[in-house]
């Protein structure tokens, strides 16, 4: 196969962003961007079965690691946790976790921390079945190495590192 062959076929975010000897970033971002989009899908899809239908990505993501925690969270560690610069959207979410009773807040000082609500559990214990069933039943059958796993997860973080570096530069210009 000839270079220029190649090249016809790489599989990259756009064709504009490719043009350098890292064209293979371009592969990874138009990877991530596909991921994105199929993880969102999954996530809500995956709280609907559970039986919430009106929540978002955001507020699933911002119920969950409230519970993962198993203790009482602040909207900053959220956000942390979650790298989100923009504490609107996480303040919404939490705000609508409150509505639906799936999380209560409790003012501490000037503070309010967050901690699910025994509904906000239940969902999360029928999301992590509705998982388990769906989605971790086929991952380890033969196509999927746990190893490779967690390799993937550390370079997507060395990944978001290097990708959160350079929004602080570009900020600068």
């Amino acid at each position: 196969m000839t270079t220029q062959h190649n090249e016809k076929r790489k599989i990259v975010s756009s064709k504009h962003l490719a043009n350098s000897e890292a064209w293979q970033l371009s592969e990874v971002e138009l990877g991530l961007t596909v991921f994105y989009n199929a993880f969102t899908k999954w996530i809500v899809r995956c709280a609907s079965a559970a039986g919430l239908s009106e929540l978002s990505p955001i507020d699933v993501l911002t119920l969950h690691n409230i519970h993962h925690r198993d203790n009482e969270q602040r909207r900053v560690d959220i956000c942390f946790m979650l790298n989100i610069e923009d504490t609107h959207t996480v303040n919404y979410a939490l705000k609508k976790l409150i509505k639906q009773e799936l999380i209560v807040g409790k003012k501490r000082g000037k503070e309010m921390y967050y901690a699910t609500t025994d509904k906000g559990h239940q969902l999360c214990e029928e999301y992590r079945a509705i998982r388990e069933e769906c989605l971790v039943s086929g991952l380890f059958s033969g196509h999927t190495d746990p190893e490779e796993l967690s390799k993937t997860a550390a370079h997507l973080r060395a990944l978001s590192g290097m990708y959160d570096q350079a929004a602080r530069a570009a900020a600068c210009l």
